[in-house]
């Protein structure tokens, strides 16, 4: 109904407007702005619901604010181009709308289409989303929740059994339905037939994407992360307080170990997993399978396929039963992915029809659960089953793939299933409980507490979704209190910066660098420089003039704003002021600093500020250093460059050629170069360019320049009589390449990599 309402007020404000309301820029601005921020509220709308199937949710918040490194993202550049034509195709139609008749302004008939415009955006159901979100982020904590969150015993006084815990992506429990799906996983629904099968478990807000699920599973709380600026981004600890069931593990002796085919870095998972128990060394995603398995090139978008990983999983499984070890081991599958998954090459069902007509979401389930089904399998069969707990247990159920709408017609419930080396059992568990038990079920088995956080062990205690009658409605108002677990400083005073770890601490809480805090009296907010977040110098140019800032970064970045002779360092620099005013630059000389915030005595002006604002804001090429050379390791260019093109962006190390851009490098200074100079070039060659000879031109003199694939110095001398004051190289063959690509953007053509280019003058 309210959809209804919002849709025919949008029409309403259109039609008022272009009809009665006549031409004033000041009343088309405010309609026209309303209207596109209703198109773009239901367009994130439509996005997020093409990803969950919910709308916009704590999981999209958290992915768009977190690392997405690694995600699988060629399926959806299609849509992706779609939205993004179909919204600027909206926006010029309605432009074009509500300017079409030219008649007298009207101040009664603009209000009321203003009137209808502000309607339309807050009935729509994304307007609700969106601000029921801010609302349970901004509530104070004040419920019951110390009531029932309960902290276990940091350790298992007589561990026993080794862990193999399988999380299957969307592998919910619906689709072993046998009336609604028949023989859609024969396999895995064997093992579950003889496992402890706990049928009733259901899916609470915060534990409903993949990350969040590992963490109700492992900690017994939902996922709700401080969002404030991207906050979640720059911790470098995820919830550090708690404590979780890989640190009881740990703390118990054992080995914790985590393989997956996706990129660890995705949605911060390496984060939450080294803050709870698991050693970077143990942990294994695309990257560091690359060099261990047979055929590195056999992955699909997001990562290498369930076949390989299970394998993987195997072979350490066998590794650690061999050397006596006490272990936990746990996997991730990936081919159950949304929108539609994907089908590995060794598993015996490749589809899976349904209403007449294969499934390619059905086909991926019915193949990745042969893969699980034969590891477990394969562990049966091994000597150490006897000393082994299997479990698999969904991540979370399905998000919007191309079965949901089949799996919405039937009693959705998280798939949960045990299996006991020691004392096989095969038993359906009804009880009521959620994905949050799930870890104090396991803790339970291997004779430790029954309990972690808000989690129950399902065979010795009651589940709080039991215990209450609507635990979606406990969970969401206990959110506040969960978000407090994060321990978020809300002050800045003394800290410590450490260099080789890379992050800077204070107050109990640890960030990665480079970071950025906006100050009030009451509030540290912290604002990472992500991949989908704006750089920190844009950022910082949105402060008001008297706003405290902390800001940590390289100091070509910062000192280039307010210390001109640190403006060339690559450094790490901590500014500290206020916009309005000259804040303070101090180079980090050391590599563990321990220090203490001294503000700066400094006037605040308007001039000030804007000149503040104005240098922040330059564009990057257009960035300009006194220095005698090309230093590609820094942005922008020497003072005297007037411009350049075909360069990518920096990097730690310079800048690739890019023949995505342009052709060739070209560098234009501002006043001809001298008659008679030294080019002194250091570079490297990319691919099929090294060893090959690649052409340097000034005016009409064309000479080789031929490099190798590590860094040289090469001089070569040149003779101006023309006085030109360009410069060319053109690499002969550039090559597509993701090398230290930005997820999302297209290869880039790549030729030479270039640190230093000098201008020496000679007699």
């Amino acid at each position: 109904m309210s959809e209804s309402i919002s849709v025919a007020l949008f029409l309403a404000a259109i039609a008022v407007y272009s009809y009665k309301a006549g031409n004033h820029r000041f009343w088309f601005v405010l309609v026209i702005t309303l209207l596109i921020l209703f198109i773009l509220l239901n367009a994130t709308l439509l996005a997020s619901n093409y990803f969950t199937g919910s709308g916009i949710t704590d999981a999209v918040v958290y992915t768009l604010t977190n690392s997405l490194t690694g995600a699988g993202v060629s399926k959806y550049v299609v849509p992706a181009l779609g939205l993004i034509l179909g919204l600027g195709s909206l926006c010029y139609l309605l432009s074009w709308l509500l300017r079409r008749r030219d008649r007298p302004h009207h101040l009664g008939w603009s209000l009321l289409a203003v009137a209808c415009a502000a309607g339309s955006v807050q009935t729509t159901p994304a307007f609700r989303q969106v601000s029921g979100l801010i609302a349970a982020h901004t509530q104070a904590a004040d419920s019951d929740f110390e009531d029932y969150f309960k902290v276990p015993n940091k350790s298992i006084p007589q561990p026993k059994l080794n862990v193999v815990y399988i999380y299957g992506e969307s592998l919910e429990r619906t689709y072993f339905n046998q009336q609604a799906f028949p023989d859609l996983a024969p396999e895995l629904s064997r093992e579950k037939d003889q496992s402890l099968d706990f049928s009733e478990t259901e899916q609470l807000p915060g534990t409903d994407y993949t990350i969040a699920g590992m963490v109700a599973s492992q900690c017994g709380i939902p996922l709700f992360a401080p969002f404030n600026g991207n906050a979640s981004a720059a911790l470098s600890s995820f919830y550090p307080q708690n404590i979780c069931l890989g640190d009881i593990l740990k703390n118990s002796g054992y080995e914790n170990w985590f393989i997956q085919g996706a990129d660890l870095r995705f949605a911060g998972k390496d984060v939450f997993l080294r803050s709870h128990g698991f050693d970077p060394s143990h942990m294994y995603g695309s990257q560091e399978l690359q060099s261990r398995v047979v055929d590195p090139n056999y992955r699909n978008n997001w990562g290498y396929y369930d076949d390989t990983v299970m394998d993987e999983v195997y072979e350490k499984f066998a590794e650690l039963s061999r050397e006596n070890k006490r272990f936990a081991l746990f996997t991730l599958t990936v081919d159950t992915h949304h929108p539609d998954g994907f089908i590995s090459r060794s598993c015996q069902r490749k589809s899976y029809s349904y209403d007449g007509k294969p499934n390619q979401s059905f086909s991926a389930v019915a193949c990745s659960q042969e893969h699980v089904a034969r590891l477990i399998e394969r562990i049966k069969a091994s000597p150490y089953f006897k000393n082994t707990v299997i479990v698999v247990g969904s991540d979370h159920l399905a998000m919007n793939n191309t079965a949901y709408p089949y799996l919405l017609k039937q009693p959705r419930r998280d798939l949960f299933m045990v299996i006991r080396g020691d004392r096989p059992e095969a038993k359906i568990i009804e009880g009521k409980r959620s994905t949050l038990d799930n870890g104090a079920t396991l803790l339970d088995i291997l004779g430790g507490d029954n309990f972690i956080g808000l989690g129950r062990s399902s065979l010795s205690s009651a589940s709080l979704s039991s215990t209450f009658d609507d635990m979606t409605q406990k969970v969401t108002a206990w959110k506040a209190d969960i978000i407090q677990l994060w321990n978020f400083p809300k002050k800045l005073d003394t800290f410590t910066l450490d260099q080789q770890k890379n992050t800077f601490s204070f107050s109990g809480s640890t960030f990665k660098m480079p970071i950025l805090f906006r100050i009030t009296d009451q509030h540290v907010e912290p604002l990472p420089e992500g991949e989908y977040a704006a750089p920190l110098r844009y950022q910082i140019s949105d402060f008001a003039a008297g706003e405290k800032f902390v800001w940590v970064d390289r100091c070509y970045k910062v000192a280039r704003l307010w210390q001109p002779d640190l403006a060339l360092s690559t450094d790490l620099c901590m500014a500290v002021g206020q916009m309005g005013g000259k804040p303070s630059v101090t180079r980090v000389d050391q590599p563990i600093w321990k220090g203490k915030i001294h503000w700066p005595d400094s006037t605040l002006s308007v001039n000030q500020y804007e000149e503040n604002v104005a240098n922040a804001r330059i564009k990057e090429n257009d960035i300009r250093y006194p220095a005698n050379s090309f230093i590609f390791a820094i942005p922008g260019a020497p003072a005297s460059v007037k411009q350049f093109s075909g360069i990518s962006r920096q990097e730690n190390w310079g800048r690739w050629s890019n023949a995505n851009l342009a052709p060739k490098v070209t560098i234009e200074y501002n006043d001809p170069l001298p008659a008679n100079f030294e080019l002194v070039i250091t570079a490297r060659a990319f691919g099929d360019n090294i060893g090959k000879p690649i052409p340097v031109q000034i005016g009409n003199q064309v000479q080789n320049l031929v490099l190798s694939e590590a860094f040289s110095t090469t001089t070569l001398r040149f003779n101006n009589p023309g006085t030109s004051h360009t410069l060319t190289i053109t690499p002969p063959d550039p090559q597509f390449s993701d090398l230290d690509n930005i997820i999302g953007q297209a290869p880039r053509k790549l030729g030479i990599g270039m640190r230093e280019i000098k201008i020496v003058p000679q007699e």
